[in-house]
């Protein structure tokens, strides 16, 4: 469940961005609990000590009535620099993905193209695409595997190719401290949500193929999340704690809403 704690935005409890246990990089986010809001954000100026390579982390305020936490100035500039790749096999950096100055985008990382659970998403994202894009908003589809296994899940769902990137090496997934490892992939409660929306899976694996599988097999223990940009400003972080426990969309667009309004 959501829970508001700040006007117009909704952050759920599951907003936790820590590091992923399988990469030996530092993720942008540390083990804390944050939130984002628009408004009153305190924002921190400052390399961690002694390593003025390291980007600034986030730290939880000592604020009594906070919520919020201290949010690095470049979340978007570190995260913006990230080079992937076009579902045609162009390279891109995400801060061309959207206007950084005042474009809002939702990015939804999917788990791998090959996961049944993320054709699922993908067509909930194409579905509400022109909703989400009526109200200003860019809907972005990030996966892990190369550019021919992207083609493979576009043609068979369908899945528009302007919309829908390649993270082969997962480099996001780890600067965003997204989860990673068997238990998390297989046994994790949250991955039983699934099975109440068997109907959608059904739906959007009608044409699904295996081979859409990343070639390197140890991807398939990576998990997700989904995002949610103004220009540079981070408003929303979510990662998901099981295969297939993706943000309610209808929340999304409520919070792109908000944002739009305010």
């Amino acid at each position: 469940m959501a829970k508001l704690i700040s006007q117009g935005i909704l952050t759920p409890s599951a907003s936790l961005l820590s590091p992923s246990t399988h990469s030996h990089k530092k993720s942008l986010f540390p083990p804390q609990s944050f939130a984002i809001s628009t408004k009153h954000v305190t924002k921190s100026k400052s390399l961690l000590p002694g390593n003025p390579s390291r980007p600034p982390s986030l730290a939880t305020t000592a604020a009594s009535t906070a919520a919020a936490a201290v949010v690095p100035d470049d979340v978007a500039d570190v995260l913006g620099e990230v080079s992937i790749f076009t579902a045609a096999g162009e390279p891109v950096k995400f801060k061309d993905l959207w206007d950084q100055q005042e474009g809002t985008a939702v990015v939804a990382l999917l788990r791998h193209f090959g996961c049944f659970c993320c054709w699922e998403l993908a067509l909930a994202l194409r579905e509400s695409k022109e909703k989400f894009e009526s109200a200003g908003v860019k809907l972005i589809a990030v996966g892990i595997g190369t550019p021919d296994k992207a083609q493979l899940l576009a043609e068979r769902l369908p899945f528009p190719l302007d919309s829908l990137y390649c993270d082969p090496d997962r480099k996001a997934y780890e600067l965003l401290g997204l989860y990673f490892g068997f238990r998390r992939t297989f046994l994790n409660p949250a991955s039983t949500k699934v099975f109440s929306r068997f109907e959608e899976v059904k739906k959007a694996t009608k044409n699904y193929t295996i081979k859409a599988t990343p070639d390197d097999t140890s991807s398939v223990l990576q998990q997700g999340g989904m995002f949610v940009f103004k220009g540079k400003q981070l408003l929303y972080a979510r990662k998901d704690e099981g295969t297939g426990d993706h943000a309610p969309l209808d929340d999304i667009f409520e919070i792109c809403c908000n944002v739009s309004s305010a």
